[in-house]
């Protein structure tokens, strides 16, 4: 469970500590996982966006506390979804890999009305990062950002005593710490080719272009 006490020992002291990649126009490196355990969804589910039959499959590992997903949310992925997931050429995914108890908190309020709020509610957190998540008072400010989502006191408190989101985004994140190797955000898994660091629009295309045929 996470307390207001714990989520405000994640301040941006905290958030700097997480590992800060430089912005990448090709990615760090790619490196193969079982493409039959990567699909395995978490306790609570993947929220897929894009037709199964995409020919890329994109899942992401991303905290809402790292500022490199943040400028990748706001940058590359407008233009990943508008010009390919959108247009039925790729599936994408996000995963939790919640780097302090503040991304926990965020994540499990993202998770707390339904797959149908999961990306306005990540969207506006990821868009609005700073706003909230390097301030002095991160769950005050937390708590007024989804107001905007529609959460009352009473709801956005609720999310926060839920043991099964606590333990459903911790095991996402555990098993990515195990099985997939994970160390830092945002790592993607590109049709089960690894890639660490954020990707510009240019970077992602060189990888994805030659799969679509494009």
């Amino acid at each position: 469970m996470i307390t207001r006490r714990d989520a405000l020992k994640a301040t941006g002291l905290a958030i700097g500590a997480a590992l800060i990649l430089p912005k990448l126009s090709l990615p760090a490196f790619a490196e193969g996982v079982p493409v039959e355990g990567l699909m395995q969804p978490g306790p609570l589910g993947d929220v897929w966006l894009g037709p199964k039959n995409a020919k890329v499959t994109i899942v992401e590992y991303a905290s809402m506390t790292c500022s490199h997903c943040a400028a990748f949310h706001r940058t590359t992925y407008p233009t990943l979804k508008e010009r390919y997931i959108d247009a039925g050429k790729v599936r994408f995914t996000l995963r939790e890999f919640p780097l302090d108890p503040l991304a926990t908190a965020a994540f499990m309020l993202a998770r707390c009305e339904g797959d149908a709020k999961y990306y306005p509610i990540t969207d506006l957190l990821f868009d609005q990062q700073p706003a909230w998540a390097f301030t002095q008072k991160p769950v005050d400010a937390l708590e007024q950002m989804l107001r905007q989502a529609g959460f009352s006191k009473e709801k956005f408190e609720a999310c926060l005593k839920d043991q099964k989101l606590y333990a459903g985004v911790n095991s996402v994140k555990q098993r990515g710490l195990d099985t997939f190797k994970i160390d830092s955000t945002p790592t993607f898994f590109i049709n089960g080719e690894r890639y660490t660091g954020e990707m510009t629009v240019e970077g992602l295309e060189k990888v994805i272009k030659p799969i679509l045929g494009a």
